[in-house]
């Protein structure tokens, strides 16, 4: 963990674009409440193949409206250049300095060809570096648990050395609840002589169903003696709410105190779990 306590610890907070009216009044109120906490930054995700592009671009605008950083997710799977130019160029019209980038899932049946001018998030880096210099911090994603669709965890490792050589300035985790699977990965990581910032995602603990889809979906792996005791909760969402806060209380707290630079929290659009967790630990 050496590489990562030279680094001033940073927090931001996650978001994805609303699709109603009443999901941007929603969103602007969650916005307000954590905006109290003085994030580094807020970011907004992407949908696969830009199905969100519109409405990223609303929200990081609204954001930078009032007052805070916003760093968009881009991704870069069956789009050209010109596509992800035209769209930077928005970006950095706008004032935004900071991204979150992606390669971004495949289409369904596509296999390993992406259809466009990039096939991985390390050209994606590469490409924004040369283009737009240092105009963009660019974040990049990490993997503690490794990718779901890594064919090793060597690869998976191999490839995020790819995008840090390529430009990235820093790195957001996958969440996780396992802390060693993290340290672990920092200790890979310095093996490889990667020393960029590597932030912990945290995924506060809300509702259990939504949280097993998620895990399955991403390859995050939730341990047995958290399921099994939130799988005794039942439909007490009271009690998956106190539980949960404990837990991801404690997971922050032994990642902070082992020195990891921050913490980046997926907050699903709200906002009471997550300001729970930051009181708890007295930030």
């Amino acid at each position: 963990m050496e590489s990562q306590k030279q680094f001033t610890p940073t927090f931001s907070f996650e978001f994805f674009p609303a699709k109603t009216d009443e999901g941007k009044e929603k969103l602007k109120v969650v916005m307000e409440k954590l905006g109290t906490l003085k994030p580094k930054y807020f970011s907004v995700t992407f949908g696969a193949g830009g199905s969100t592009q519109q409405g990223t671009l609303d929200a990081v605008l609204d954001i930078q409206q009032s007052g805070f950083s916003a760093a968009p997710h881009i991704s870069c799977i069956g789009t050209d250049k010109a596509t992800i130019s035209n769209l930077l160029d928005t970006y950095k019209n706008n004032g935004i300095k900071h991204l979150v980038t992606l390669r971004g899932d495949l289409p369904s049946g596509a296999g390993n060809i992406s259809g466009g001018d990039f096939n991985y998030a390390n050209e994606l880096v590469a490409y924004i570096k040369d283009q737009y210099n240092d105009h963009f911090f660019i974040e990049v994603a990490a993997y503690p648990e490794f990718h779901p669709q890594a064919t090793s965890p060597t690869a998976d490792l191999d490839n995020f050395k790819r995008k840090v050589e390529a430009g990235a300035d820093s790195a957001l985790t996958q969440y996780f609840f396992n802390p060693d699977a993290y340290f672990r990965f920092i200790d890979e990581c310095e093996k490889r002589n990667v020393n960029i910032p590597i932030v912990p995602g945290i995924m506060p603990i809300t509702n259990y169903v939504q949280l097993a889809r998620f895990s399955d979906m991403c390859g995050a792996e939730i341990p047995r003696w958290i399921k099994k005791r939130l799988e005794a909760f039942g439909d007490d969402k009271d009690s998956i709410r106190a539980f949960g806060e404990d837990v991801i209380t404690e997971l922050c707290h032994h990642l902070l105190e082992a020195g990891a630079p921050g913490l980046h929290f997926y907050t699903l659009n709200q906002a009471n779990a997550t300001m729970a967790i930051w009181k708890n630990l007295g930030l």
